[in-house]
């Protein structure tokens, strides 16, 4: 038995294609299809419930995407060797869907929807990221489920100057910026990815290229589902309304709130004074009103907030807490608060607080990366930490969220643009941000306390890096929209956007978007990007007024690492049989050593946090690193003793004769007495055969004897 699968193939340029397939896997799911680029196979799926949960005002989405190991030719680590929990990377990849979907579904819809998304074949220079949101997508396309797509989400990086939509990964090592957008025909929904410091002209222009691509992409799902024949989406009553109770909600809260929006307020002044009115209201409904009514008038008064924060900022340009639209919140900073640390800083601003350390580690201290697609090392780990006490809340401890992962990604994309080369820096670099007050953007703290600790530490970033958050208001009917620098987390939550920006003087390093809107303009996004390069550049100079550049010196209490290069036939030389030379070196010497080969050569580094360990080791590394030169004098030690002469170790490994001739100028008959096994000797290397043996003289090193000389003369006359 087989299936007739039905099929949609695209070119995404240069010959290469994309095809998505339907109807023949999955077919219990309200949507399936199976995207396929090159060897790249991605399986997406997507259920929803035919009704909402009682209650729920909100859209219960959830977005997984996996990678299945075989996909590879690969097993799972661990001890289960199976697929477990998602990786960081699937999680980042996971939330990069979702935010591309969310904003489309309709604001009425709240039934349980889950898209799964499985890495079920792969090519390795493909990245399948980028795939991922097509995937999702398409396979919405061609369900009943209402969605106000297709979008697609595509790659685009700057290669040798050229702007290239999902380029290899073997062609990203060359890329001076690098993003995933997503977008529907007409709109970009999300944007977030690095850059080497580029322009606003260059990301806009970088972002219209990718939504070029994006339209093929959305056309061709929507010639899928005309395949398919299953253009009619549910029908579906998820969020009952009352428009009468909705009037009087208005009518009788409106202007308090308005007032309290007004008043410039602290965010938890602000809270008990939007609950005081709620609940003023909810006494007006009586005893016995029912669960429905006390359910719409929640959500009415949230439209209120929401219309009510909205049209002061754009009537009155009046935030929350009483600044402009431009106005950045008060900043202070401060370096080298943890004395225990490598490097420490305090960035608040406002109402959000950053604390954040830096340790400086050895090799040995790498993460270590075990994904089916991608895996290896990373020497710079970013932690971002955000706890239920930073918002005034309780919440239980249980590791970090997506939430965390995702913002700790985008600090570490920023901060990793301005790090030294291995070369200058041979440290693993450990970040670690602890969140102790938020109201706006913590990620954008962590990013300048992450710079400020950097330099605390000791560590030579090529340029300090700031970051700001930005939001927007608009107004469909008026055509009225303001730009907000420097947002509170509640203009986040009744805004249309959150974007942020991270950028050194010279350019952007990072950003991440997401829109709640349709119909973003592009002179709007450029108006964004210049406003948003003014506040980064005022955070700039605040955080300049605390330090201004790098330590000269590591702090005394950091460990220090030394970086030898050595040719690669002495690499195994140092480590030995079974390692067990540089284990006895380590533990002698109170050192780590790490030794790898690259590029034919063997990169030793040495940690220690005490300069003699790392005296010793390296003396002892060099020395058996050291090739032996005619002519030189050595410090050698006797290791055996024969008829005919000794044997000396003048460099770790390398033993040389010392010939009972080559002793001294007087004649010994045995070497009886003259040497005891472990006793240093000072030797002249004479010459090495072509074996490689090496000849020894003691006695060149002695002065020959006058007597000896003047029978010489005599023989000679």
């Amino acid at each position: 038995m087989s299936y007739n699968a039905i099929k949609k193939t695209f070119d995404l340029g240069n010959g290469r294609q994309v095809e998505i397939e339907t109807g023949k896997l999955a077919k219990q799911a309200d949507g399936a299809v199976v995207v396929k680029m090159g060897n790249t196979m991605l399986l997406a799926t997507v259920v929803s419930a035919q009704e909402a949960k009682p209650g729920t005002d909100f859209l219960p989405l959830s977005v997984d995407y996996q990678e299945k190991y075989a996909a590879t030719g690969r097993i799972p680590g661990g001890f289960l060797r199976r697929e477990a929990r998602l990786s960081d990377y699937e999680i980042l990849i996971s939330r990069l869907v979702d935010r591309a979907l969310r904003p489309l579904f309709p604001e009425d819809y709240h039934a349980d929807t889950q898209v799964m998304i499985s890495l079920i074949s792969a090519d390795k220079d493909i990245m399948p990221d980028a795939l991922a949101g097509l995937a999702a997508s398409a396979a919405l396309a061609v369900s009943d489920i209402p969605f106000n797509g297709p979008i697609s989400e595509v790659r685009v990086a700057k290669i040798d100057g050229n702007l290239v939509i999902n380029p290899l990964l073997s062609e990203l090592e060359r890329a001076t910026l690098e993003f995933i957008v997503a977008g529907s025909a007409s709109d970009i929904v999300m944007v977030e990815g690095e850059s080497k410091e580029i322009s606003e002209e260059e990301m806009v222009e970088a972002i219209a290229f990718a939504h070029e691509a994006i339209k093929v992409q959305v056309q061709a799902q929507l010639e899928l589902a005309q395949l398919v024949g299953n253009t009619e989406k549910r029908v579906y009553n998820h969020e009952p309304s009352n428009p009468e109770l909705r009037e009087r909600v208005y009518a009788a809260t409106y202007d308090s709130v308005y007032e309290v929006a007004k008043s410039g307020s602290s965010k938890k002044e602000r809270t008990v004074k939007f609950a005081d009115i709620a609940e003023a209201f909810a006494l007006t409904l009586g005893e016995e009103v029912d669960e429905e009514t006390v359910f719409l008038a929640k959500k009415y008064f949230h439209d209120v907030q929401y219309d009510a924060v909205r049209n002061l900022i754009l009537n009155e340009g009046i935030r929350l807490d009483g600044r402009d639209v431009r106005t950045v919140r008060p900043i202070w900073s401060e370096i080298d608060y943890l004395p225990a640390a490598h490097g420490s800083a305090i960035f608040t601003r406002g109402e959000t607080q950053s604390l954040t350390s830096v340790t400086l580690g050895a090799k040995d201290d790498e993460q270590m990366i075990d994904g089916a697609f991608i895996n290896g090392y990373s020497r710079f780990i970013l932690h971002y930490n955000f706890p239920g006490f930073s918002t005034g809340e309780v919440r239980p401890n249980r590791g970090p969220g997506r939430r965390e992962v995702g913002h700790g990604n985008l600090a570490m994309r920023s901060l990793k643009q301005v790090l030294p080369s291995q070369e200058e820096n041979p440290y693993t670099i450990r970040i670690v941000s602890d969140i102790l007050e938020s109201n706006g953007s913590s990620s954008m703290a962590t990013v300048c306390a992450g710079t400020l600790a950097l330099m605390d530490a000791g560590v030579k970033i090529t340029a300090p890096v700031s970051g700001i958050a930005m939001g927007l208001i608009t107004d469909e009917k008026t055509g009225k929209y303001a730009v907000l620098s420097d947002i509170l987390g509640d203009e986040d939550h009744l805004g249309d956007m959150d974007f942020k920006v991270t950028g050194t003087s010279k350019g952007i390093v990072a950003c991440q978007m997401d829109l709640k809107i349709n119909g973003l303009k592009w002179e709007v996004l450029k108006e964004a990007l210049y406003q948003a390069k003014e506040a980064r550049l005022h955070i700039l100079n605040e955080m300049l007024k605390t330090i201004q550049a790098p330590r000269a010196d590591y702090k005394p209490h950091a460990p220090r690492i030394v970086s030898l290069t050595i040719d690669k036939e002495f690499i195994g030389a140092i480590i030995g049989p079974g390692g067990k030379i540089i284990q006895e070196m380590q533990r002698e010497t109170g050192t780590t050593i790490s030794i790898e080969e690259v590029e034919g050569k063997g990169i030793v580094q040495v940690f220690a946090d005490n300069k003699a360990s790392i005296d010793a080791a390296v003396s002892r590394i060099k020395g058996i690193a050291a090739k032996p030169e005619v002519g030189e004098v050595y410090e050698g030690k006797v290791k055996s003793i024969m008829p005919f002469g000794a044997f000396v170790e003048i460099l770790p490994g390398k033993d040389g004769l010392l010939h009972i001739s080559e002793i001294d100028w007087k004649r010994y008959e045995t070497m009886e007495g003259i040497f005891q096994v472990g006793e240093m000797v000072k030797v002249k290397l004479l010459d090495i055969d072509k074996q490689g043996k090496l000849k020894l003289s003691r006695k060149a090193l002695i002065p020959r004897p006058e007597k000896q000389e003047q029978n010489k003369e005599t023989e000679n006359k």
